[in-house]
């Protein structure tokens, strides 16, 4: 007999990266059609439209407002659904018993459970894009000048990954049905409570993401408007929120169970990480002071060239006098130039009249006793300037007005200063000055004359003099009648007179 030997078949050599590769683009498939979050995805988009949206879209159509709004908003409609979403996904093993079935498997717990986490973000991040396209988009559409600014949106979104870890951490290690919405309300008490640490510029807790510039200041439409948009608070929220989401993830593999030796202590080291890059942004905030435009200057992340103001082409009006605006205020251009122009048409081209009115930035100083001053950047006065400098009062922060509300405003601040110009003024005009500076005022439609002033001081807009006329007395009706004159007749007598007016030459008797 013949012995016949057989030799064992070749064994085969399965790919087990690609597969283990394909397992999880598997898994990641499945845990998107069944994630908690697909079901809160309504609940954020209403909280984004009810708290976000709607403020944005009724702030004047400017990016850096806009842009700051959408980061403070949307980090706050988002976190709470997110977390509490991530809680529950979280959670789930222990809820549902399933946790000594799911250990024996071959795959790491610590990969198992990245999965879930990673489902919750993209949920939310799909979500959040396509508030932020929707902001953007109108804002585009609306706005004059200027482009999107990125980092706020960055800030936002790095948010969602952060409190999705924070969420999946507490379900996964305090695993019970009441985790989740009391994550999602931790998470509400996290972001208010932040900012009630904040005193003054320099700061760590400014680091806070839903803070886009000095927390005491307030929104400032000027700031990135003359000056470029400092990103440097970014930055240190954007190293806290990465920091903090890799050290949260790294906890995950830190019991013993959750992966190899080799994969706990680089989980070890990813938290330490994490922790160091976190603590280092609190620190670099804490060096932030605010600079002379309303933004937040980190030293050891400033780059230079940021100081330099914005080149701009103004916006400007055909009055007879020009009002000429940075283009990113040309929504306030025709109903400002609209409400100055009465005025402008009474003294264009008279001796002392400016040649245009031009509008400025603001310069922002932090005073421990006074607090938050803001004044104008307009050059010092001294020689009499060609250009009147002009600041509109939503630069000064403060509640927010209508555009008419806005030119209102100016006209009270800005019609006396210059008719002041124009007639001479301080506390030594004569009598006929300032009844032709409040003719002047009458003619222009202010039938209403007072002493008042709109505020002036520190934080201001810049205002002249008042004409100093009250109904009842010789110069209110001296008054009276030089405004009832025809316009070319004022202006023929101005023309020969004005010399001698502002020398204090002319008593009430000679006005005409």
């Amino acid at each position: 007999m013949t012995a016949v030997t057989t030799a064992p078949a070749p064994g085969r050599r399965l790919p087990a990266v690609a597969g283990t590769g394909l397992g999880m683009l598997r898994l990641l498939r499945l845990e998107l059609r069944h994630n908690a979050m697909a079901w809160l995805l309504p609940v954020a988009i209403g909280l984004f439209w009810l708290i976000t949206y709607r403020r944005d879209m009724g702030m004047p159509p400017m990016w850096n407002l806009r842009a700051a709004g959408l980061q403070s908003g949307t980090v706050v409609d988002f976190a709470i659904p997110v977390t509490g979403a991530a809680a529950w996904m979280g959670s789930r093993e222990t809820r549902r018993r399933v946790a000594d079935q799911v250990t024996i498997t071959a795959r790491a717990r610590w990969a198992r459970l990245l999965v879930p986490w990673a489902a919750t973000t993209i949920w939310a991040m799909v979500a959040y894009l396509g508030c932020v396209a929707v902001v953007y988009g109108v804002t585009a559409h609306q706005a004059i000048w200027g482009g999107p600014l990125w980092w706020p949106a960055g800030v936002a979104a790095a948010s969602l990954p952060a409190f999705s870890a924070l969420g999946f951490v507490i379900g996964t290690f305090l695993p019970s049905r009441f985790t989740a919405p009391l994550a999602a309300i931790a998470a509400f008490f996290i972001i208010a409570l932040s900012t009630e640490l904040i005193h003054g510029g320099q700061s760590p807790w400014q680091v806070s993401p839903i803070v886009t510039g000095p927390w005491d200041l307030g929104p400032q439409a000027s700031a990135a408007t003359f000056y470029p948009f400092l990103p440097d608070l970014s930055i240190a929220q954007l190293m806290l929120l990465a920091g903090f989401t890799l050290a949260l993830l790294g906890v995950l593999a830190l019991p013993p169970g959750a992966g190899s030796r080799t994969a706990r202590t680089a989980a070890a080291g990813l938290t330490g990480a994490g922790l160091l890059a976190a603590g280092t942004a609190a620190g670099l905030a804490g060096t932030g002071t605010m600079d002379a435009h309303g933004m937040i200057n980190i030293p050891a992340l400033h780059d230079a060239a940021n100081d330099r103001p914005l080149q701009f082409t103004p916006a400007c009006s055909d009055t007879a006098i020009p009002v000429c605006l940075n283009p990113a205020y040309a929504s306030y251009l025709t109903v400002t130039a609209n409400a100055l122009a009465p005025l402008l048409s009474q003294i264009a081209g008279l001796p002392g009249a400016p040649t245009r009115i031009v509008q400025v930035g603001v310069t922002v100083q932090e005073d421990a006793r006074e607090g938050i001053i803001v004044r104008s950047d307009s050059p010092r006065r001294g020689t009499p300037q060609p250009v009147v400098y002009l600041v509109l009062p939503d630069q000064f922060g403060g509640p927010a007005m209508t555009l008419e509300q806005t030119a209102d405003q100016v006209v009270a601040a800005y019609d006396t200063r210059l008719v002041a110009r124009i007639t001479g003024d301080g506390p030594a005009a004569s009598p006929a000055q300032n009844a032709v500076a409040a003719a002047l005022l009458l003619a222009a439609g202010q039938g209403k004359l007072t002493t008042d002033q709109p505020p002036s001081a520190q934080g201001g807009l810049d205002t002249g003099q008042s004409p100093g006329v009250a109904p009842g007395t010789p110069e209110y009706a001296a008054a009276e009648r030089f405004a009832a004159l025809p316009k070319a007749t004022r202006r023929t007598w101005l023309l020969q007179h004005l010399a001698a007016l502002r020398a204090g030459k002319i008593t009430l008797a000679q006005l005409p």
